[in-house]
C-alpha cells in the first residue's frame, strides 16, 4: 500500500507538470518570487502609507473618522485571506489565486488614481481659514469602491504568497540546504526593502509633486508585480489542492460526535490509518497521534458499522483517519497562540494614525530646505526591522544555536514571545514622547495653535518607531514560521489566512478602542483624550499607556498558552532520522517504521 501510495503521487505530479528536465522550485524560483513581492509591496504600501494624508487633506475627512477608515480597511484586507485561503488550498492553487488578486488588486489602485487626476472626484481645495468642504457621498463611494477592491484582491495575495514561496523548498529532502525558516527571513527582508522605498521616494512624491503621480507609480509597480510573477510559471514547484480542508476538519468533527458514546481505545494504534487516502493531503508526512483532545479521536474509532472491507474508502462522516484527526487537533492547537498576536497589531496600527499625527506636529527638518514628510516617518519602523532581520539570521542563530542545539537558533514561540515584550517597551515609551511633545508647546504657547510647527525634534519619535520594527522582527516572522511549520501541510494557505486575520482583528480592535476612548474621555468641556482637531489638547499618553496595560496582560495569556501547547508530530518521508524544527524530538521516516 505504502509503494502504491507513493507511485500514485508521482503519476499524479507526472499528469500535473509533465516530463521534467530539472526538479522544479528551490532558489532558481527565488528571482520571480521576490520581484513580484517588491514591486507588489512597494505598491501597496506606496497606496496606503500616506493614505491618512490623503482622507485628511484632500478628502477633508475629520481625523478620526479618516483613522477608523484606514484600520477598517486594514482589518478587511486581513479578513478576506480566508476566504482566499480556502479558494487556495480547495481548487484553484496558489500560483492563480495570487495571480487573479492581484489583477484585482491592479483594477482597485487605478481607480483610486484616477480619482487623485480628475478635480470632479474629489472635493475642491481649501482656501485659507476657511471651513473645508468635505468629500461628498458619490467621492466617497469611488474611495470605498477603490479600497474594497484592494481588500479582495489582498484576500488572494497574502495568504498564498508567503506560503507559494516556502512551498519551492522541499523540507522533506534531504540533499537541499536551504530551509523555509530561512526563506522567511528573507522574504520580510525584501518585503522591508520594498516598504523603505515606499515610505520615502513614493511619499515624498505624493507630498510635494502630486498625488496623480503618487499613487500612479505603485499602480505601475502593481503592473509589473504581475508579469515577474507570471515570468516563473514553468520553473515554479505545484502543490496540487487537495480539496476543501474545512470539508475534512467539519468532516473529523461530526465523526466524533457521532461517536460520543463510545469508549476509548486502549491503544491508539487500534485506530484507522490509512496511508493511502491521507497520501494527496501528506506529500511531506502523515501526522502521528497525540494525547490531547482525545475525544476527538473517537472519530477514527473502527467499529462493525463502518462496514470496511480491504481496499474500500469509507465513509469520512462516520469515520476519519488518525492523520485527519490531528489536522483538527493542529488547527485547534494553533488558534490561541494565534489570537494572542491581535494586541501587538492593535499597537502597531497606531503608527499610521496617532503617530504621525504627532509626527506633522514637530519639527522634520534634516536641513533649512529639506524636512522628513510625516508619512516617511515609519521608514524608522522598517529600517530597524530590516536591520534586526539581517541580525538575527547572520549572527543571531548562530550564537543561540550553539546554546538550544536547534537548526533555527530558538523556537518561533520564543521569537514571538521576544516580539510581545519589545512592542510593549514601544507603547510604554510613546506614552512619555507624547507628554515631552506637549510640554514643549506648553512652554511657547502653542497648544491652542494646533497647524503650527512646535519646535521640538521629530527624533523623539524615533525610538517607538524602531521599536516596532524590531517587535515586528521577531514576532510577525516568528508568527509566519509558526503557521506555516505547525499547518497541517494541505491546509498552509488557509493557516497564512489566520495570521491575516490577527491583523485583521487587531485593526479592528484599534477601531473599536479608538471609538470608545473618544467617546467616553469626552468632557462637557469639549476635552478628550483624542481629540478631533487639536491634538495638544488631547491626552494621546493615557491612550499609548492604555494599549501598554492589555499588551502586559495579553502577554501573560500568551506566556500560558505558549507552555501547554504541543509540537505537530510528522513522520517524514525519506529514509534518515531528522531532527524536528522546533522541538528537537526525533521524526522517524515511514521506510523506518515498515522496515521496524
Amino acid at each position: 500500500m505504502e509503494e502504491q501510495s507513493k507511485n500514485k503521487i508521482s503519476e499524479e505530479e507526472k499528469q500535473l507538470h509533465g516530463k521534467p528536465s530539472r526538479r522544479k522550485g528551490g532558489l532558481i524560483t527565488m528571482p520571480f518570487i521576490f520581484a513580484n513581492e517588491m514591486c507588489e509591496k512597494m505598491a501597496v504600501v506606496g497606496f496606503h502609507s500616506n493614505m491618512i494624508s490623503y482622507l485628511t487633506t484632500q478628502l477633508h475627512l475629520p481625523l478620526t473618522k479618516a483613522a477608523n477608515t484606514l484600520t477598517n480597511f486594514a482589518g478587511t484586507s486581513s479578513l478576506t485571506p480566508l476566504v482566499g485561503g480556502f479558494i487556495a488550498d480547495s481548487f484553484a492553487g496558489r500560483f492563480w489565486t495570487i495571480t487573479f488578486a492581484s489583477i484585482i488588486y491592479q483594477i482597485g489602485m487605478t481607480l483610486l488614481t484616477i480619482s487623485a487626476i480628475i478635480p470632479t472626484l474629489r472635493p475642491p481645495p481649501c482656501k485659507g481659514e476657511e471651513v473645508c468642504v468635505v468629500a461628498d457621498t458619490a467621492q466617497l463611494s469611488v474611495l470605498y469602491i477603490a479600497l474594497l477592491l484592494g481588500a479582495i484582491g489582498s484576500g488572494g495575495i497574502r495568504p498564498c504568497v508567503v506560503a507559494f514561496g516556502a512551498d519551492q523548498f522541499d523540507e522533506s529532502d534531504p540533499e537541499q540546504t536551504t530551509k523555509p525558516w530561512n526563506y522567511f527571513n528573507w522574504f520580510y527582508f525584501i518585503m522591508g526593502a520594498a516598504v523603505l522605498v515606499a515610505v520615502t521616494v513614493l511619499v515624498y512624491i505624493q507630498d510635494n509633486v502630486g498625488w496623480g503621480v503618487g499613487l500612479g507609480i505603485p499602480t505601475l509597480a502593481m503592473f509589473l508585480s504581475v508579469i515577474a510573477f507570471v515570468g516563473g510559471f514553468r520553473l515554479y514547484r505545484h502543490l496540487r489542492p487537495s480539496g476543501s480542508p474545512f470539508t475534512r476538519l467539519i468532516q473529523v468533527a461530526v465523526a466524533a460526535f457521532h461517536k460520543r458514546k463510545l469508549s476509548m481505545v486502549s491503544d491508539h494504534t487500534l485506530l484507522y490509518f490509512n496511508d493511502e487516502i491521507d497520501a494527496t493531503i501528506s506529500l511531506d508526512g502523515i501526522l502521528t497521534h497525540t494525547k490531547h483532545m482525545s475525544f476527538l479521536d473517537k472519530a477514527a474509532i473502527k467499529t462493525e458499522e463502518d462496514n470496511l472491507k480491504s481496499g474500500q474508502i469509507p465513509n469520512l462522516w462516520r469515520l476519519s483517519t488518525v492523520h485527519r484527526v490531528e489536522e483538527l487537533k493542529s488547527v485547534i492547537r494553533m488558534g490561541p497562540i494565534g489570537a494572542s498576536g491581535i494586541l501587538l497589531f492593535t499597537a502597531y496600527a497606531q503608527q499610521g494614525t496617532f503617530s504621525l499625527q504627532q509626527a506633522k506636529t514637530m519639527n522634520r527638518h534634516l536641513t533649512k530646505s529639506f524636512q522628513i514628510p510625516a508619512g516617511s516617518m515609519s521608514v524608522f519602523t522598517t529600517v530597524a526591522m530590516l536591520c534586526t532581520v539581517v541580525f538575527y539570521d547572520r549572527i543571531f542563530v548562530k550564537i543561540a544555536r550553539k546554546f538550544t542545539g536547534l537548526e533555527r537558533g530558538i523556537t518561533f514561540l520564543y521569537r514571538m514571545g521576544i516580539g510581545f515584550v519589545i512592542s510593549l517597551i514601544a507603547t510604554l515609551i510613546a506614552g512619555f514622547v507624547e507628554i515631552k511633545r506637549k510640554q514643549v508647546a506648553l512652554e511657547h504657547g502653542l497648544l491652542d495653535k494646533p497647524h503650527t510647527v512646535i519646535p521640538i525634534s521629530f527624533m523623539w519619535l524615533i525610538p517607538q518607531y524602531s521599536l516596532h520594527g524590531i517587535a515586528e522582527a521577531f514576532m510577525s516572522i516568528g508568527s509566519l514560521e509558526f503557521f506555516y511549520d505547525q499547518a497541517p501541510e494541505s491546509m498552509r494557505s488557509t493557516a497564512m489566512a489566520l495570521f491575516w486575520m490577527s491583523i485583521s482583528i487587531g485593526n479592528y480592535a484599534s477601531t473599536l478602542l479608538v471609538t470608545l476612548v473618544h467617546t467616553f474621555s469626552a468632557k462637557p468641556d469639549g476635552s478628550n483624550w483624542l481629540p478631533d482637531k487639536n491634538l495638544n489638547q488631547g491626552r494621546l499618553e493615557y491612550f499609548y499607556w492604555l494599549i501598554t496595560l492589555l499588551q502586559a496582560i495579553n502577554f501573560v495569556y500568551y506566556l500560558w498558552c505558549a507552555k501547554i501547547y504541543t509540537y505537530k508530530p510528522v513522520q517524514v518521508h525519506h529514509s534518515k532520522k531528522v531532527n524536528s524544527p522546533v522541538s528537537g524530538e526525533l521524526r522517524l521516516s515511514k521506510k523506518n517504521l515498515v522496515d521496524a
